[in-house]
């Protein structure tokens, strides 16, 4: 799946992550967790497996999303479409292995009456919210965990 390259608001952003494949996978595919180190997100509740067709609900700066997995290709690539008020998403993440770790891509296109109403407003909202997700993925995915901790 890709995003909708014709959508009014569309975004790029990649960020290289010193984690590895399996880790940097948990971390962005553990839907129900998304709320322990995203801020933005305050509910997240995945509906069934991690698969194409699954749906999940969440909320992101107060706005109420159902989302469709699309793509699951382990430790590769994960794709999900979104609806909300007026707003149509498609949300792309792409892992690539790398010299420090794994490039993370995300891209993601917005398109609907209130994105076209609200076009730079939505752009700039959507630059924002992907760079904020690859921080803090970044974040979450380079931590430590305690386990970790004790076997160094």
């Amino acid at each position: 799946m890709e995003i909708n390259s014709q959508a009014p608001a569309i975004a790029r952003h990649e960020i290289t992550i010193n984690a590895s494949s399996e880790k940097v996978w948990e971390v962005l595919t553990n839907i129900n967790d998304w709320t322990a180190w995203h801020p933005n997100i305050s509910e997240s509740k995945l509906e069934g497996l991690l698969q194409s067709g699954t749906t999940f609900r969440w909320k992101s700066g107060g706005m109420a999303i159902l989302s469709t997995l699309q793509e699951v290709e382990p430790q590769r690539r994960l794709s999900w479409t979104g609806k909300a008020i007026g707003t149509k998403a498609i949300h792309v993440w792409i892992l690539e292995p790398c010299e420090n770790g794994m490039l993370v891509r995300t891209e993601e296109s917005f398109e609907g009456w209130l994105v076209s109403l609200l076009r730079g407003m939505m752009q700039g909202m959507l630059d924002t919210s992907l760079q904020a997700w690859l921080v803090l993925l970044k974040q979450k995915a380079e931590a430590k965990s305690y386990s970790d901790a004790r076997l160094t």
